[in-house]
């Protein structure tokens, strides 16, 4: 689990279906204990600060605090939605790395699983029915405490944050171990021409 875009299996490891230990591990470690949920709602926050959405909410650190909360809450739900949904359907709830090579097969790749999970059997790919019903359903309750707002567009819209989202986590979750080996062989380069 990366605190920055979730769970993952390496490229090396194989696919093999999670416990229901481990599910309920998982769940707890991307709701509460690791950073990226946090992450996610305090820049979905700002955002929604500076396009002053909900008005009603105002601005300052009240206006913030209550961007935050709410955007929270509804990533709260979307897990403890999500979580139970992809465990009754056995569906991989992790983003598996390419095990091909070049930019645009990893991309595709990467695109593709934001949409499509392995059942069980690790072999065959669903539709990521859990991930896209929670985030609907999510974002329809979070309706109930946003000033005038409408389920059905609460839910479609979050559909389309996760979406988004899911792209760019699936992306850097595909590169980021390239990118990093990149930075840590350049400053290893580097130190050893100081020397």
């Amino acid at each position: 689990m990366n605190w920055l875009y979730g769970p993952y299996v390496p490229k090396e490891a194989p696919l093999t279906a999670m416990s229901l230990k481990s599910r309920e591990r998982l769940y707890e470690r991307q709701t509460f204990t690791t950073p990226g949920i946090y992450v996610r709602s305090g820049f979905l926050g700002l955002i929604d600060q500076a396009e002053g959405n909900p008005k009603q909410w105002g601005g300052g650190m009240g206006g913030y605090g209550q961007r935050f909360a709410s955007l929270y809450g509804r990533y709260l739900i979307q897990n403890s939605l999500s979580a139970p949904g992809n465990a009754l359907l056995q569906y991989e709830p992790r983003y598996d790395r390419c095990r091909c090579s070049g930019v645009w097969p990893r991309t595709r790749h990467a695109l593709l699983r934001n949409f499509l999970t392995y059942n069980k059997t690790e072999k065959e790919l669903r539709p990521q029915i859990a991930l896209y019903g929670a985030a609907f359903a999510a974002g329809a309750i979070s309706s109930t405490w946003r000033p005038q707002s409408g389920a059905l567009s609460q839910g479609y819209g979050n559909m389309l944050t996760q979406a988004e989202f899911g792209l760019l986590s699936n992306w850097i979750g595909e590169f980021a171990p390239d990118i990093m080996r990149t930075i840590n062989r350049k400053r290893s380069h580097r130190s050893g021409n100081d020397k």
